[in-house]
């Protein structure tokens, strides 16, 4: 569980970065975005949580 809050905690502080840096960008490609299909934001999120699921396996079992 605690593995768990940690890597929570850490997604978080990763995401708040360019909150913090340069709010202006995020303002801008939060825009931009609305143009890229859903199909396409789809396959990212997949390719993103398939990346994160094997760099896990990785790091437990290696």
């Amino acid at each position: 569980m605690d593995f768990i809050i940690i890597v929570i905690a850490v997604v978080f502080i990763i995401e708040g970065i360019p909150y913090l840096m340069t709010p202006e960008k995020v303002k801008r490609w939060s825009m931009s975005i609305q143009e890229v299909p859903n199909k396409h934001l789809r396959l990212i999120g997949l390719l993103c949580m398939i990346l994160g699921l094997v760099a896990l396996y990785l790091v437990k079992n290696l």
